[in-house]
């Protein structure tokens, strides 16, 4: 490296990254012209740092009142189901536990695997059905999974499910941007879902920990 790209290079502790990087995500939103609602503003700015992909201003959908329901919901100890092991090492699970609540994937247990294989069906719709079978209102993180969500509002529309919110962000091509559309139909449930193809299970992880976060009072 030359003296003169040392030069270009901002000298920062590991502590100092994360509140600089967000500095940097709000200075080009101004730039871009971009003006965030306040309830969404931590959300959005937390998907785009997890990404670097300013498409999140545009795309992540919520329905009213959702981070406000949310909030509260994980105060009052509720647990997040998500449809990934990756989405649930995301998710800040300390942050989680200090308020009451666990996270949860059921994918790969075998009784999962076993409904799967007998009804014909995906791993993840037979997790969803195993989380609405405990009778709890869980928050749903689905980032992978299409069939997870499309489970999730049939669950919703047969009554038998009350989510605190759903967070659908499953990245892909096949039945991905359906799915997410018909979780936007949904009237009586709370949701933030990333229209379109973009998503993933570090940005379903990334919408529970900037939602975790507010409600433990962290402050950027």
């Amino acid at each position: 490296m030359t003296e003169q790209n040392k030069l270009h290079l901002e000298q920062l502790l590991p502590a100092e990254i994360e509140k600089r990087s967000f500095e940097i995500i709000g200075e080009e939103l101004k730039a871009r012209q971009i003006e965030l609602l306040p309830e969404q503003e931590a959300v959005i700015k937390r998907a785009i740092h997890t990404t670097a992909d300013f498409d999140y201003a545009k795309n992540l959908q919520f329905s009213s009142g959702a981070v406000f329901a949310a909030i509260e919901a994980l105060r009052q100890g509720c647990s997040i189901v998500t449809d990934t092991n990756m989405a649930r090492a995301g998710i800040n699970q300390a942050a989680l536990a200090q308020l009451g609540g666990r996270v949860l994937c059921f994918m790969g247990d075998e009784d999962v695997a076993r409904a799967a294989k007998e009804a014909g069906t995906t791993r993840a719709t037979a997790s969803m059905e195993k989380a609405a079978a405990s009778g709890e209102d869980f928050i749903y993180a689905v980032g992978n999974a299409p069939t997870a969500l499309i489970r999730l509002y049939e669950l919703v529309k047969e009554g038998r499910i009350h989510p605190k919110l759903i967070i659908g962000v499953p990245v892909g091509f096949v039945n991905v941007e359906p799915s997410k559309e018909w979780i936007l139909t949904l009237k009586d449930t709370p949701y933030i879902v990333a229209r379109g193809r973009k998503g993933g299970s570090n940005v379903a992880a990334a919408i529970c920990n900037a939602l975790l976060y507010q409600a433990t009072g962290r402050v950027l």
